[in-house]
């Protein structure tokens, strides 16, 4: 959707270059995410050494627990290849800035957590995953100032957050399953550019059969992405078998609602509906049945 918007209303270019862009964004903002949560871990080794260092340290300043430093999955990650491959692209050492990894460090340190976590001896790997996931989750998720800092630097956390935060946790949950080059799958991306193409090349064809639904309403003075959502929808009921019919007129409706004007969430759901029945009505709808084997 916004990429057909880009390509549409500000003429910026190859669509393909455009998604493509999007998709390095979405990599980039999730590497940044890890990136963040291991840096706050291997603090508490720059913390230690800074204390020691001190002219006259103390006891507190001689003895700083380093043990989350060394966490199991941090250090699984930080050897796996894909990940050394998406930092050399994303670069996000690039936007930590200040002492933003400071402070959530110090932060963790003064949690009962993390306090319980540092006198275990062992490296059990429910407790690896769980500290991470309360450093992630609880530190810098519920920090606003840290969330203000995300949308700072990223245009796509308001769009992608929630999204991000389920890839963080999957990510906790099965580290050595993920591909940081290739998050989205080959699957997907294909979608992705083959619905993106199929809008572009069955525009004359889809508003054409839109227009008819509108009634009174004037091609002209429709919002601009709602236009974009019922063509994308068309595209999917016509050419994309394996989709279900109300998942896509379920998941524009969604997307009218979140992106376009207060109305267009009814007037989507009432053009898409209409044109569903109007196309089954006329054979045009071939779908691939999912039965649950």
């Amino acid at each position: 959707m916004q990429v057909l918007y880009m390509v549409e209303t500000q003429n910026q270019g190859s669509p393909n270059a455009l998604l493509q862009k999007e998709f390095d964004k979405t990599r980039n903002l999730f590497v940044f995410l890890v990136h963040l949560l291991h840096q706050v871990a291997l603090y508490a080794e720059v913390e230690s050494q800074q204390r020691s260092s001190k002219n006259l340290p103390d006891q507190a300043d001689l003895s700083v627990n380093i043990k989350v430093a060394g966490n199991s999955i941090v250090w699984q990650t930080l050897e796996s290849e894909s990940f050394k491959k998406a930092v050399a692209l994303a670069k996000p050492q690039q936007w930590l800035e200040g002492d933003l990894v400071k402070t959530l460090f110090r932060n963790l340190s003064e949690s009962a957590l993390y306090k319980t976590y540092i006198l275990e001896e062992s490296r059990d790997k429910a407790k690896e995953k769980e500290i991470l996931k309360y450093i992630f989750g609880t530190i810098i998720i519920e920090s606003e100032s840290t969330l203000e800092f995300i949308d700072e630097h990223f245009s796509n956390w308001e769009d992608e957050g929630d999204m991000m935060i389920g890839f963080i946790l999957n990510y906790l949950q099965k580290p050595g399953s993920i591909d940081f080059m290739d998050l989205v799958g080959t699957e997907k991306m294909k979608f992705a550019n083959d619905l993106l193409q199929t809008a572009i090349d069955k525009k004359g064809y889809t508003e054409e059969v839109i227009k008819p639904k509108l009634n009174n309403w004037d091609m002209e003075r429709i919002a601009v992405i709602d236009m974009i959502l019922l063509r994308l929808g068309v595209c999917e009921l016509l050419y994309f078998d394996t989709i279900p019919t109300k998942v896509t007129i379920n998941e524009y409706i969604d997307l009218a609602k979140e992106y376009s004007t207060e109305q267009s969430g009814h007037f989507v759901n009432g053009i898409l509906d209409n044109i569903h029945k109007e196309l089954i009505g006329a054979g045009k709808i071939q779908k691939i049945s999912h039965k649950a084997k």
